[in-house]
């Protein structure tokens, strides 16, 4: 499965557990969507509000087709099945193949 390569850029709040974090990628066509998701779901890092920000991330997500109808060399993304919308309720994006990892990123630096 891949992942859009992302960045967990600040700690939201403590609830519900294990935290929420907001996260933020730019798609295809340099636009920046803003999810706000639990931090286990977007990291295997123990993240939290003394944690170093931006910290690489990826979401799980769902290949639909291989080019997006209206960019070539791009493709199209779902992250409905697992769950993650952006702020404003989007969850299909067009992104460039390169935007793609086929593992999700876990590292994050350490707490100051």
């Amino acid at each position: 499965m891949p992942f859009p390569r992302c960045r967990i850029v600040r700690w939201v709040d403590d609830e519900p557990r294990p935290g929420l974090v907001e996260v933020r990628f730019t798609d295809a066509h340099d636009r920046q969507w803003v999810f706000v998701e639990k931090s286990a779901v977007v990291s295997d890092a123990h993240l939290s509000s003394g944690s170093r920000y931006p910290v690489d991330a990826g979401i799980l997500c769902d290949t639909l087709n291989g080019d997006a109808e209206d960019t070539p060399g791009t493709v199209r993304i779902s992250l409905s099945p697992w769950g993650p919308a952006s702020v404003d309720g989007h969850t299909e994006f067009d992104v460039r193949p390169g935007q793609l990892s086929a593992t999700a990123v876990s590292a994050a630096p350490p707490s100051p």
